[in-house]
């Protein structure tokens, strides 16, 4: 399976839907490229919506990372919302929980975001 992934842009936030599955660094490439068009658009908040996501592994997780230091440094945040059962429980397990801030939604998401 591919990994895809879609940047809407709002005033103060970017909400980024992915898709697919997240197993290989390669992926990833582009997806760190849109952060930085991001971050240099002063745009320092992402919500990473992971409802369809079927399946990450350490790559994965080394991207949300990434992702999490990159906006972090700018004063930004990144948080996850929708995970499924399954990486939800990755994220337990590799106690990256205490690291992010995770919603069961979109909506829950924004509030954070928006404080």
């Amino acid at each position: 399976m591919s990994f895809n992934y879609i940047v809407t842009e709002h005033e103060n936030y970017a909400h980024i839907k992915l898709e697919g599955e997240l197993i290989e660094k390669s992926q990833s490439t582009s997806l760190l490229v849109a952060i930085e068009q991001l971050l240099s658009k002063n745009i320092f908040n992402v919500i990473i919506d992971m409802e369809h996501l079927k399946y990450m592994n350490s790559s994965g997780l080394n991207t949300l990372i990434q992702i999490l230091t990159k906006t972090r440094t700018k004063g930004g945040e990144a948080v996850l919302c929708s995970l499924s059962k399954k990486i939800e429980e990755l994220i337990v397990v590799t106690k990256l929980h205490s690291l992010f801030k995770i919603t069961p939604n979109v909506d829950d998401a924004i509030k954070i975001i928006e404080v």
